[in-house]
């Protein structure tokens, strides 16, 4: 019984990674596949863990399988959050069906005494033209 929860787990969680790839590679711009990729792959990761958890039933193995879970849980977000403001700030487009843009204004307010981040300086008409 337990090798059959086990097999669904894992192939439940490869499921969520095939997803994450899928939206990987379909979705149109790079925020969207960010998404895609933290959501779906930290869900894939967390039962594929808990999958061999419940396959190898041993303490050692289940300590191992929630602390990788713990970290991957608290890491993935933060690390998508960095990857996104950084893409932001560094002008990577948005998707031409993106409508609102709320942080624009508040970034455009924060570099407006001239303190821009390089890729805005090196990108801006006025730094090209000499």
């Amino acid at each position: 019984m337990t090798e059959t929860i086990a097999a669904l787990l894992l192939l439940g969680g490869a499921a969520f990674m095939m997803v994450a790839t899928i939206g990987a590679l379909r979705l149109p711009d790079f925020y969207t596949r960010m998404h895609a990729i933290t959501k779906a792959g930290t869900l894939g990761i967390g039962l594929i863990l808990v999958g061999i958890a419940v396959f190898f039933g041993d303490l050692s193995a289940t300590t191992r399988a929630v602390a990788v879970i713990a970290f991957v849980l608290f890491t993935a977000p933060v690390s998508a959050h960095m990857i996104g403001r950084a893409g932001y700030l560094d002008e990577v487009p948005l998707w031409q069906g993106t409508l609102v843009d709320k942080l624009r204004a508040r970034y455009d307010d924060l570099f407006d005494k001239g303190d821009q981040p390089p890729a805005r300086r090196a990108s801006s008409p006025s730094a090209s033209d000499g």
